[in-house]
């Protein structure tokens, strides 16, 4: 029996430098690059993830787009179309934790509501940590969705995010065809 092939678009979003583009590339190419370099516009990369037991195979299409709130009409044109969104903070920068309830409702307001994870990123600089599971937790209860700490440059629970945002999409697949 061939499987079914889904394409979902998912959109990175954050402030500059909190590690979006680390996490994808370490999600797709098990690489990490210790380099900052700023994403222009947006960039596409895409994964296809396998789930044997549900028969799909999903195709993501994961949509990179650049930190800063100025471009705001670029960066809100690249929402259309996504069915869901990993949005990322610096555990080490208070800021883009304030940031994250702008970056939601910017998506939101475009295409309404879709599954989002929060991710707090640089979980691996243990003494410089700022963001606390407490604040996340709080953040995460607010808007009825998970979160998780990751590490884009140990890989601690980077495939974890991108599997819990990914069968959030198949539930509402498989819903959205039993229908």
């Amino acid at each position: 029996m061939s499987s079914i092939e889904v394409l979902k678009k998912i959109c990175l979003l954050g402030d500059p430098a909190v590690g979006k583009t680390s996490l994808i590339q370490k999600f797709v190419f098990d690489k990490f690059e210790g380099k900052y370099l700023s994403t222009l516009g947006t960039n596409i990369t895409q994964k296809d993830i396998h789930y044997i037991d549900k028969n799909i195979k999903l195709k993501l299409m994961i949509w990179d787009l650049m930190g800063q709130k100025d471009f705001q009409q670029l960066i809100t044109t690249a929402y259309r179309g996504a069915s869901g969104a990993l949005i990322v903070c610096d555990s080490t920068k208070k800021e883009t934790f304030k940031h994250l309830n702008w970056w939601m409702s910017s998506l939101f307001n475009i295409i309404g509501q879709i599954p989002i994870i929060f991710i707090v990123n640089k979980n691996d600089l243990k003494d410089q940590i700022i963001v606390t599971p407490q604040d996340i937790s709080e953040q995460s209860i607010l808007f009825n969705a998970p979160f998780v700490a990751t590490s884009a440059k140990t890989g601690e629970n980077v495939e974890k995010a991108f599997h819990m945002l990914s069968k959030l999409l198949i539930r509402n697949q498989i819903k959205i065809q039993s229908k």
